[in-house]
């Protein structure tokens, strides 16, 4: 697989001159985000023939376009009037931000002025786009910098597909490759957000990404990383059989109530219950727990041993994620030796634990570390 090469600077890529927005008054219909049958339906209620959903569809999610004029295979007047009905609306770049290793971070407006980040990492492989489900979040989770940002609302169905489409622009990845080509060849839903606190939208994006017929990323291709909501993991092995992490960073309540304040609702049985019942732990996939390293906080000996103990009954693989800082964290990253130390300790009782290789520290881009300056507007209610 061809690899982007790694810009070497960390600097802000300021683009000044983005892609130009629709007017207050313009209200044609964003087609990027619809499922197929709510596309049949929509070009239906506009008198068009239902055989269009397939042609745009292809156009839309393989070819990438975002100009009707372009689709050859429909006749002008067809486009005339999806010009004048519809738009194909990526996000807008507001910033690009590329790290010396190669990690790339955007952070994007949307049509009501809020913001959200999205970064991809490039590795030999493979290159996974992380993808936000929410502007800010619900979460207060004490070691992640999206969780000192309040949630301002939930991400659309277009708002999420489009992130990525707006990643395989700047790579100029269309059409859609074949899977061995690929520079974005995954997706992991680990962005800005709780997933699950978004479901439909979630659900309905990430179908829009698996279709066969447009960008078409496998659902092995895909991982959705969850605090642990608990009553909706059952769901997602229904809606999407995606691969699931689950964000552990914690063996027993006392300090997971602190660090995912979310375990006071669902503590570490009933999460690690449901994680058990997943489609994945029952196949050869596993469930990835991910595990952020913090100094004196969660990193001992004893901690490494009941990790282990716990997980054991679960088809499971750990992710000891070394912290990342952040502008006034109120945590240390464990040190390389104690680091290695608890990944022997769990290696040696039967599970697999890489220790993660941080990426695009410089510019915040790694893990935990994303958040934007969009704020709720007085009286504005967010739908969960």
């Amino acid at each position: 697989m061809t690899t982007q090469p790694p810009n070497l600077t960390s600097e802000p890529l300021q683009i000044t001159e983005p892609a130009p927005r629709r007017g207050r008054n313009d209200l044609r219909r964003n087609l990027i985000g619809l499922a197929r049958d709510d596309l049949k339906a929509t070009l239906a209620e506009a008198g068009l023939e239902p055989f269009r959903a397939q042609q745009i569809w292809h156009w839309i999610y393989w070819h990438g376009l975002t100009d009707f004029d372009r689709m050859s295979n429909i006749a002008k007047k067809t486009r005339d009037k999806l010009n004048e009905l519809f738009v194909i609306e990526r996000p807008q770049i507001v910033t690009e931000q590329r790290s010396t290793d190669g990690t790339r971070k955007w952070l994007l407006r949307f049509p009501d002025g809020n913001e959200a980040e999205t970064v991809n990492i490039p590795e030999e492989d493979r290159g996974s786009v992380c993808v936000s489900s929410q502007v800010g979040c619900t979460l207060t989770c004490s070691f992640c910098h999206t969780g000192t940002q309040p949630l301002v609302r939930n991400l659309t169905p277009d708002e999420i597909v489009g992130q990525f489409m707006v990643a395989r622009d700047s790579y100029n990845e269309w059409p859609t490759p074949t899977l061995e080509t690929r520079m974005l060849s995954n997706i992991v839903m680990m962005g800005m957000g709780e997933p699950l606190y978004n479901f439909d939208n979630v659900v309905t994006a990430l179908k829009i990404v698996m279709d066969d017929q447009g960008i078409a990323l496998s659902r092995r291709r895909i991982t959705l990383s969850t605090s642990g909501v608990v009553p909706m993991i059952a769901k997602v092995g229904e809606a999407l059989d995606v691969n699931l992490a689950v964000s552990l960073h914690a063996v027993n309540d006392e300090v997971r109530d602190t660090l995912v304040p979310i375990n006071r609702k669902w503590p570490i049985a009933e999460l690690l219950n449901a994680c058990a019942a997943y489609p994945g732990a029952r196949n050869s996939r596993r469930i990835t727990f991910e595990y952020a390293m913090l100094k004196g906080v969660n990193d001992s000996d004893a901690d490494a041993r009941e990790l282990v103990r716990i997980l054991k009954p679960i088809h499971a693989k750990v992710n000891l994620i070394p912290f990342n800082p952040w502008p006034g964290a109120p945590y240390e990253c464990s040190s390389n030796n104690r680091i290695h130390r608890f990944a022997e300790i769990v290696n040696d009782g039967g599970l697999s634990a890489p220790v993660r290789t941080p990426r695009g520290r410089d510019i915040h881009a790694a893990c935990g570390q994303l958040k934007s300056e969009s704020v709720r507007q007085r009286g504005e209610k967010v739908l969960l």
